[in-house]
């Protein structure tokens, strides 16, 4: 690796650098939608201060190109990236923390539970340490770090007191049915039903239990949504990472152009990091589905 080159914010050796050119954050970011929507002054906000039914596929384009940014980009692009977020939530009033924080937990609780569901071997510690590099993510879109959960367990006890202040209202319904059938040309409408709908469908279900409570909408058993989410984990990653890594903005190869072939992105190299980041008698947590809560096994 080149010792000269800039690793942005979080580098090779990072959870982040491995986790992030995993496909199946696509599934992870519909969820994180999902998730967002059910926060009514959130979402009110959005549907006050957005085009996304009329620009769906090119605001989630720009969310995947900050997302990237941030994690591939030069520290530079990163804090630039940052800067042009800040200055358009102050001008359209979209600044407070509280909300800023909401949206953020939900992503972050969705990367990370959508990503060990589909099979990627994550440990407890390195779960924490995912969370705690996020702070750094947190800061570029406006929010103290100190006041941003650094731990899984205080990334719970943030949904539980979150919790009801949550609500399917109209914007929530409304965001569902778009996320369900978006508007596309004529033909790509066979894509949209084909592809699409199970992306969408399989976001939803990786969706905690309370949340399909509020939506009025019943997903299958956890164990049954983990499965899919594996099954189609294992599909999406027979697909060439150089080819998946050529659609723009192409982040991932850029940062290998620069730092070298040793910082290809290996999520399944996180296991043998596992042994040395947790401690003595440290349980996997197995994902049950419910916000970031995971069953010990026994």
């Amino acid at each position: 690796m080149r010792q000269d080159a800039d690793p942005g914010l979080f580098g090779p050796h990072s959870v982040t650098w491995q986790l992030h050119g995993d496909p199946v954050m696509w599934i992870a970011g519909v969820r994180a939608l999902y998730l967002q929507a059910l926060h009514p002054v959130a979402v009110r906000g959005v549907m006050i201060n957005s085009d996304f039914r009329r620009d769906a596929w090119g605001r989630l384009l720009r969310t995947a190109n900050f997302v990237g940014t941030l994690s591939y980009g030069t520290t530079e692009a990163a804090e630039a990236a940052g800067a042009r977020v800040r200055k358009i939530h102050r001008l359209l009033g979209v600044d407070d923390p509280e909300l800023l924080l909401w949206v953020h937990c939900a992503e972050v609780d969705s990367y990370l539970s959508v990503v060990r569901r589909s099979g990627i071997p994550i440990s407890d510690a390195q779960a924490d340490r995912y969370i705690d590099e996020h702070r750094e993510s947190a800061r570029l879109v406006g929010l103290d770090p100190r006041e941003v959960p650094a731990t899984a367990d205080e990334l719970d006890r943030y949904f539980d007191a979150i919790r009801p202040r949550l609500a399917a209202g109209e914007d929530a319904r409304t965001v569902d049915a778009f996320l369900r059938r978006p508007p596309v040309p004529p033909a790509l409408v066979p894509a949209r039903e084909i592809v699409w709908r199970r992306v969408v469908s399989l976001a939803y279900d990786s969706l905690p239990p309370y949340a399909h409570a509020l939506y009025g909408r019943p997903a299958p058993p956890p164990e049954t949504v983990t499965y899919r989410l594996t099954a189609a984990g294992n599909l999406l990653r027979c697909i060439p990472d150089r080819l998946r890594w050529r659609l723009p903005p192409g982040h991932i190869l850029k940062a290998m152009a620069r730092l070298g072939p040793d910082a290809r992105p290996a999520p399944y190299t996180l296991r043998s990091q596992a042994a040395i980041l947790d401690g003595p008698g440290r349980a996997q947590r197995i994902d049950g589905g419910d916000s970031t809560r995971w069953r010990r096994p026994g």
